[in-house]
This record gives structure tokens, C-alpha cells and sequence, in this order.
């Protein structure tokens, strides 16, 4: 697929998709939405991506939706959300590596909570996150009211919900919203740097620590106890744990392989 509203690439077991919109502030349009949703599908169907990192271009990582195109007529807000928002959310948690957000300016609506549905979120010091569905009108969607309560409390997603306060990335890194403030300068070299860490990494833990805690999100704590029980035999089967403690014995670096 040629991509017109993407840059996409890979090195190094990373791929790199960056919004590029910079004339629009990245907001997503169907179109854009269908590209990302392809490029998540070739990560997933290519083993030798072990990372992702999403980042917009210009000025703004995203500012959520293209709302030209959300009232153009005939077109259904329902529709929006199912074929592209709620794909995009379960494809980057369903996703068996870690998706890292580098948040380069301001995330909006839409293109907020999909960085909160990343694994990581690493953001410029001058970047911002607005919960701006309120303004007009709507209620926060893709993903946000289930991802925002639990980063930062119910108190705090239902102000940023119905107030509607841009949130700076040094508040948003206090309030446990993010990973990382980095400054604007050090953004993409300390995001392409983590994206490298763990494309190294043990990729199979990893996916199944993503997956346990995916399912904890419903889980009583017997009930996680038996998922932590399953999963950590498959890892314990895995060549990467194999590698792993043997490394340890020989005190030497391990080399993974992410299986």
C-alpha cells in the first residue's frame, strides 16, 4: 500500500509511523485512518519489527478528528468510531510489541487518547493533552474513558473530561498520564533510543506482560493470579528465557531473539 497521509519505515526492528498532516494538525480523515490501520497490520504480520513508535509531523502529534469531514453529509459519527478509532485502539493493544507515542506537540481529542492507548508516551516539554470533546458536545471516545480513569483517577478524567484544561506534558508526566517529558529537542532521540532498547528486548514477555495486563483490566485478583500463572509458562518455554538465564550464568549480555 502507498501511503499519502503516512510516513512509515523500519530499521533496525523499529517501525517508525509518523501522522503527516502538519497542514491540518494531523487530525485524522478516513483515509489517514485506514493507512494507520494498515500499518498497524504490517507491524503485527512482520516479525522482524520488534517496536513501534508512532509521532506526528510539524507542529502537533494529532488534533483528533477532521471535523470538515465528520459533518460532510451522510457521514455518522458511529461510523467514524467503529471503522476507524475503535480499530486503531484494539490494534495497538492487541498488538505483540511495544508501541511507543512520541507526542511532539499538541494531542487533541481523538489523537490524545490514542497516545494513552500506546504502550509508553514520551512528550515534548511544550507539548499539550485536551480532552476536547466537551466543546463541542460530545463525549470522549476512542478508548479515552476507559484508558484516562485508570492513568490518572476518576477525579482527575472527569475534570479533564467536562472541563476541558489543555494539560502541559510536565503536568501530564506529575499526574502519571505519561512515561516521560523530554525537552523538545531530545524528543525523537530519547524516543528513537527506547524504541531501540526494546527492539532488542525480550519481545515475547514483553507481549505477554502487555497481554496480562490487558487482561487485568476486568480481572478479580484470583482470576489474574491464573492468567499470570498461564502466561508465565508459555514465557518460561520461550528461547528468550532459555537465552536469558543462560546469560546470566555465563555473565555475559543476552542475545534475544523475541521468541
Amino acid at each position: 500500500m502507498t501511503y499519502e497521509k503516512l510516513l512509515f519505515t523500519t530499521a533496525d526492528g523499529v517501525a517508525t509511523l509518523t501522522l503527516n498532516r502538519p497542514d491540518k494538525l494531523n487530525s485524522f480523515d478516513r483515509q489517514m485512518s485506514m493507512e494507520v490501520i494498515h500499518a498497524l497490520d504490517t507491524c503485527a504480520a512482520d516479525a522482524t519489527v520488534r517496536a513501534m513508535l508512532i509521532t506526528g509531523a510539524g507542529r502537533a502529534f494529532s488534533a483528533g478528528q477532521d471535523l470538515a469531514e465528520a459533518i460532510a453529509p451522510g457521514t455518522k459519527i458511529e461510523d467514524i468510531l467503529t471503522t476507524q478509532y475503535n480499530p486503531i485502539v484494539r490494534r495497538i493493544r492487541d498488538l505483540k510489541k511495544p508501541v511507543i507515542a512520541a507526542v511532539n506537540g499538541v494531542a487533541a481529542g481523538a489523537g490524545a487518547n490514542i497516545a494513552f492507548a500506546c504502550d509508553l508516551v514520551i512528550a515534548a516539554e511544550s507539548a499539550s493533552f485536551i480532552q476536547s470533546f466537551i466543546n463541542i458536545g460530545l463525549i470522549p471516545d476512542s478508548g479515552g474513558t476507559f484508558t484516562l480513569p485508570r492513568l490518572v483517577g476518576m477525579q482527575r478524567a472527569f475534570g479533564q473530561m467536562i472541563l476541558a484544561p489543555k494539560v502541559t506534558a510536565k503536568e501530564a508526566e506529575a499526574q502519571g498520564m505519561i512515561w516521560k517529558c523530554a525537552g523538545d529537542t531530545e524528543l525523537m532521540n530519547e524516543a528513537a533510543a527506547l524504541a531501540q532498547k526494546l527492539a532488542v528486548m525480550p519481545t515475547k514477555a514483553i507481549a505477554l506482560t502487555k497481554e496480562a495486563l490487558n487482561r487485568s483490566m476486568t480481572n478479580s485478583l484470583t482470576q489474574q493470579l491464573d492468567v499470570e500463572n498461564e502466561l508465565q509458562t508459555i514465557a518460561g518455554r520461550s528461547h528468550d528465557y532459555s537465552e536469558g538465564v543462560k546469560a546470566f550464568l555465563e555473565k555475559r549480555k543476552p542475545v534475544y531473539r523475541g521468541d
